[in-house]
């Protein structure tokens, strides 16, 4: 399954973060699918890729509760027009 998930990168104290497609299988830092996103938290900027999002999420891939937030906040759902809910799977 794929997934967007956070990449750590920068130095320390200066985290910023990269919005990646990675199979669940993979590490963190493995290997990514596609880049889609960028997000500082410390200038709270973000940059994103919509319509690699809106491929993804149409595809099934269902992001990380951060990736979901950040996603929320800058508005995605309504612009792509895709309901982000948190399937929790037991």
């Amino acid at each position: 399954m794929v997934k967007p998930r956070l990449r750590r990168h920068g130095k320390k104290q200066r985290v910023t973060y990269r919005i990646i497609a990675i199979d669940t299988q993979f590490r963190r830092e493995g290997k990514a699918i596609e880049e889609v996103g960028f997000y500082n938290p410390r200038k709270e900027q973000t940059q994103l890729d919509l319509f690699a999002i809106a491929t993804l999420l149409k595809q099934g891939a269902q992001s990380t509760a951060t990736v979901r937030d950040i996603l929320k906040r800058a508005k995605v759902p309504e612009q792509i027009g895709i309901n982000l809910q948190l399937e929790i799977k037991f």
